[in-house]
């Protein structure tokens, strides 16, 4: 092993680094480096002497150091970020030649799992079936909605990163058909109109840039087959809700299930909250409780490769970088 590297944990939130890493993850850190005592936050960096610090380790709460703060880790060579999106912080550093690792792929597979569960449950028809279930007559096949199943069915994704990526690699377990739906439109072959026409279920794994907001819109929607469902675990804003609302009204026999929201939550009387064929959860399908570990252990491993002078897996780049919505 070359020689360990001094490093140091910075957060805004102290909370968020217990949360995500364990205190045995906590432990290999200490064991791989000369680990700083303490978790430094933005105040914390203007008053600790990080001079010697070459790697930081954070997660959700990093801040965007500014050039004066970064001036105070003369030595600072790469961040360890164990999260997803690199965006609100890592200009700076790509500035000052620092790299930037991320556990994005890390955060992809919960959702890809969430997503994958909720697909398999729409294509047997089960959120429809279970809206109509209310006395022992609705068990009768005449009135109890039954989807296509999963046998030759076809599913869209929209969007190809890396969530999309990982759904894909899931689904393979099952005779689906997978129509995937790049996010940029110069890179289609197959055009939204066709799919939300062909496909039964429709999941949206658009990417957090501003010329995908309100893309799925209400022409859309209108025209998604008898009984079909559409996801949302990627942004809220990205669907023109109050469209989708419209084309709910008139169309119950469609589903959607909205893990996020534009606002979100929305707002005090949306219809969101009445609609019998909407079902929302609280923003969830990303890394949660035990899951969040998996982004711990993610950097902890690039770590290993970077210290012995490996190939790493998860380096972030500027051209990776989106201009996220506000």
């Amino acid at each position: 092993m070359a020689n360990k590297k001094v490093a140091a944990l910075l957060c805004e939130s102290e909370e968020n680094i217990h949360y995500v890493y364990s205190d045995a993850q906590l432990a290999q850190l200490a064991g791989l480096t000369d680990l700083k005592p303490g978790i430094f936050n933005r105040a914390g960096l203007a008053e600790a002497d990080l001079s010697d610090v070459e790697v930081l380790f954070s997660t959700w709460g990093m801040p965007c150091l500014t050039d004066e703060e970064l001036a105070r880790l003369p030595k600072l060579e790469a961040v360890f970020y164990a999260a997803g999106a690199t965006d609100g912080f890592a200009r700076p550093l790509f500035a000052h030649n620092v790299k930037v690792l991320s556990a994005w792929q890390a955060n992809a597979i919960p959702v890809a799992e969430f997503c994958v569960a909720q697909i398999i449950l729409a294509l047997k028809g089960y959120f429809a079936n279970t809206r109509m279930i209310h006395s022992p007559a609705d068990w009768s096949r005449e009135k109890a909605y039954v989807g296509p199943g999963l046998y030759g069915e076809t599913v869209a994704l929209i969007g190809a990163g890396a969530i999309s990526t990982c759904v894909q690699g899931m689904l393979k377990a099952f005779n689906v058909n997978v129509i995937v739906v790049p996010s940029r439109p110069e890179r289609r072959t197959v055009s939204l109109e066709e799919v939300f026409q062909k496909a039964f279920v429709v999941s949206n794994h658009l990417p957090n840039r501003d010329d995908n907001i309100g893309v799925l819109n209400g022409k859309l929607f209108s025209s998604m087959r008898h009984g079909a469902v559409f996801i949302n675990t990627g942004r809220g804003a990205q669907v023109n809700e109050a469209e989708l609302i419209e084309v709910l009204e008139k169309r119950p026999d469609l589903t959607a299930l909205l893990d996020v929201t534009h606002p979100e939550p929305p707002a005090e009387g949306s219809k969101l909250y009445t609609l019998p064929n909407v079902q929302q959860s609280s923003h969830i399908a990303g890394s949660v409780n035990d899951e969040v570990h998996r982004m711990a252990d993610y950097m902890l491993d690039e770590f290993r490769r970077y210290i012995a002078g490996e190939p790493l897996k998860y380096q972030v780049v500027e051209s990776m970088l989106l201009t996220s919505t506000k």
